[in-house]
């Protein structure tokens, strides 16, 4: 999660973990707080985890890396990384990724500000101490609010759970034939949860490649290109 700096001297109520409030009051109430506040609201719920851990920072790692390949072969998709989301008026998460399509290629999300607001077409969670959460409240706001795809990396134990968007709710996926995981908003963004566990970063990039090379990416790519506005 990323940290909001000091916009200027305030006499604003500080956030306390567990305040319900509407996404406005929470949003100028973080923007007041101190730069080394973390924060995030769920479910109209203030909640201030804690510092992240050394394996939860590892294991982020592989997972951008995984998707900014993607991104470098598909003009018109962005990843962000823990970028505030103005999600709707009970959430403002702080996505571990998301990727999304630009508003400029047709995509759900735009900007407020310096903000992103809308819902990204693909979140990604790295959760431990935040497992129950992401399972659970973050789960249904993501639901809510339009996300396509959903992604938790759960590290104790170690799984992979991959939703998808079905009739307005999310329903867990199954893998393919071969273990992997194949995403239905980004075509071609194939997904091998043993090498991503596993730390295999040449197995995690060798299903990928094949992604990429498929003719759903390649109409995907030129789908993209004819949207620009």
């Amino acid at each position: 999660m990323s940290m909001i700096d000091q916009r200027k001297p305030t006499t604003l109520p500080p956030l306390v973990a567990g305040q319900r409030l509407d996404r406005a009051t929470f949003h100028e109430r973080y923007e007041a707080m101190p730069p080394a506040t973390r924060a995030e609201l769920i479910g109209g719920i203030v909640y201030m985890p804690s510092p992240l851990s050394a394996d939860h920072g590892d294991e982020n790692s592989p997972v951008v890396y995984w998707i900014m390949h993607y991104q470098r072969f598909t003009r018109g998709v962005k990843t962000s990384i823990n970028a505030s989301t103005f999600l709707d008026d009970q959430a403002e998460p702080q996505p571990d990724v998301s990727l999304r399509i630009l508003p400029e290629f047709g995509g759900q999300t735009h900007y407020e500000g310096e903000y992103l607001a809308g819902a990204p077409e693909l979140v990604v969670e790295v959760a431990r101490s935040s497992r129950k959460i992401d399972l659970g409240e973050k789960l249904r706001d993501y639901e809510r609010a339009g996300v396509l795809e959903y992604l938790v990396y759960a590290l104790d134990p170690p799984e992979i759970f991959w939703f998808a968007r079905r009739e307005g709710h999310f329903v867990r996926q199954a893998t393919d034939e071969d273990g992997c995981y194949h995403s239905e908003a980004f075509p071609g963004l194939w997904l091998d949860p043993r090498a991503l566990l596993d730390d295999d970063l040449d197995g995690l990039m060798a299903t990928l490649e094949r992604g990429l090379a498929t003719a759903e990416h390649a109409a995907f790519v030129a789908r993209l290109a004819d949207k620009p506005s």
